[in-house]
């Protein structure tokens, strides 16, 4: 049998002409997009331009799944493989990273410019205002069933609008970027931690009260407390009342050990500092990942720590710890209101519970519920009702489980993450579910059906240091506030607002 060597090559698409020089071939620099490695199929996803002159072969070939090749890459608008080249070539260097931010930023760039145009489409087919209101005067939606629909509806059509930061120190506002925002529960107040420029980290506290449906200014307060260690976890503490002061978590460095930090919120105020009442104190302990406040009256005055293979919990007023050896890190905890039990998520991907009234024991005998991910758990929630328990990993996955049969009942995807501890933001009122992945994107689920609401790109370009951090709720500023998505960026601060 004979073979048609000319016609394979034609078909082939990256060698060059019958006779003549190669193309796409230059000595010490350029791409070069021919020769691919032996073995590889002949597929329309490694084939030329000149494969096909049928335009629906680049729409199938985009659909279709193109195999990674080492030491090239796909250019889907040039329908063929590149070499990457050396690092030491300075011509035209790419590498895959590169390639890959590339390609997020017009696809960041493009949905924001979407945004603008308000080229936003119901999540759900045939969902809109006046359909709700008819079936619910019709009887066909409960009350429950209607305001969650309203506030998917209102998801959808939220838009971005920058606001002011007003500070007494005016040299203060809008200097450091924005690391860790965290709101109280009334959400009236918002503690930031910012990133210094020559290094550490400065605290501050925003007032919501001023933000309203036309006005978009914020009031912040700083203070002279200021740290040159990393702030590993925040979280609100009642300890004189709901919400009076902030317990932080710093890393240490050096010989300087780490420490849990209990700081009242009047602080940031702009008061007479001599007028400054409230409790002010300092725990020396190892590394900590993350910590919690216990409001249950039985553990009254106690927060807990997660250190490396150690749960730690400490009574403020008296100084009493309990230890709980672990065998992994503990990356996030929260505690129960209805009983004094703490749950914990680890670096080996378990979640397990401990009732804080027990005295310390050997071997790990007094973990409760365990529940187990394939990657490290990074957030925790626990559920109203107590019932359920939220869960992310740094494998991307969203869990609810049900800690009374210990399975996993809903899933929620779309998540990205890799291996940065981020939070989950849940919404039970709404029915809402809020992450903001590592690709900075924000995504809002429904936690009825675990359907994707919305994606909200960052509106700045994607990087390490500019993962944003958000506060969703229906009342920021207090009863009277107004709804909508809070998202602090670098050194800006954006209202997502509803129409």
């Amino acid at each position: 049998m004979r073979r048609h060597y000319g016609r394979g090559k034609e078909k082939r698409g990256w060698s060059g002409p019958k006779h003549g020089p190669r193309r796409h071939r230059r000595s010490g620099h350029g791409n070069r997009a021919g020769s691919l490695p032996p073995g590889v199929p002949q597929t329309p996803a490694n084939a030329g331009p000149s494969s096909s002159g049928d335009p629906s072969s680049s729409s199938s070939t985009q659909n279709s799944v193109v195999p990674e090749l080492p030491g090239f890459y796909y250019d889907s608008e040039k329908n063929r493989y590149f070499r990457l080249l050396p690092g030491h070539n300075n011509y035209n260097p790419l590498t895959k990273e590169s390639i890959q931010y590339q390609a997020m930023e017009c696809k960041r760039l493009r949905l924001l410019e979407e945004e603008e145009k308000q080229k936003k489409k119901t999540t759900r087919a045939g969902l809109n205002s006046s359909v709700l209101l008819q079936k619910r005067q019709l009887g066909l939606l409960s009350s429950t069933s209607y305001c969650r629909l309203v506030h998917e509806l209102k998801v959808n059509c939220m838009q971005r609008r920058k606001i002011e930061i007003h500070s007494p120190d005016s040299s203060v506002a809008g200097t450091n970027n924005f690391k860790i925002i965290v709101a109280d529960v009334a959400c009236e107040r918002i503690f930031t931690v910012n990133d210094v420029e020559h290094g550490g980290c400065k605290y501050g506290i925003i007032n919501l009260s001023g933000l309203g449906k036309e006005s978009l200014t914020v009031e912040m307060y700083d203070n002279l407390y200021f740290t040159n260690r990393k702030v590993n976890s925040v979280c609100w503490a009642s300890l004189t009342h709901p919400d009076s002061h902030v317990l932080l978590c710093l890393m240490g460095i050096a010989e300087t050990p780490g420490c849990a930090s209990l700081l009242p919120a009047s602080l940031f105020s702009s008061s007479n500092p001599g007028d400054r009442p409230g409790m002010l104190c300092s725990f020396k302990i190892s590394t900590a990942w993350s910590c919690a406040w216990c409001l249950n009256p039985q553990a009254d005055n106690c927060f807990s720590t997660g250190l490396t293979r150690r749960v730690l919990v400490t009574n403020v007023v008296t100084g009493h710890r309990q230890t709980f050896g672990t065998s992994s890190d503990v990356l996030a905890q929260q505690f129960a209101r209805q009983t004094p039990v703490l749950y914990n998520g680890c670096r080996s991907g378990e979640i397990f519970s401990i009732d804080v009234r027990q005295r310390n024991r050997k071997g790990q005998s007094w973990k409760a519920i365990r529940l187990f991910h394939g990657s490290a758990v990074t957030s925790i929630h626990l559920m109203e009702a107590e019932h359920y328990l939220m869960a992310a990993d740094m494998a991307g996955k969203i869990k609810l489980w049900d800690l009374r049969t210990t399975k996993c009942v809903k899933q929620y995807h779309g998540h990205h993450n890799e291996y940065a501890i981020l939070p989950l933001h849940v919404n039970e009122e709404e029915g809402l579910l809020t992450a903001v992945g590592q690709d900075c994107y924000t995504r809002i689920w429904s936690l009825q059906d675990t359907h994707l609401l919305r994606t909200i790109p960052s509106p700045h370009p994607s990087s390490k240091d500019a993962i944003p951090s958000v506060v969703f709720s229906s009342r920021l500023g207090g009863r009277q506030g107004v709804p909508g998505l809070l998202m602090a960026v670098k050194q800006d601060l954006y209202h997502f607002s509803y129409i």
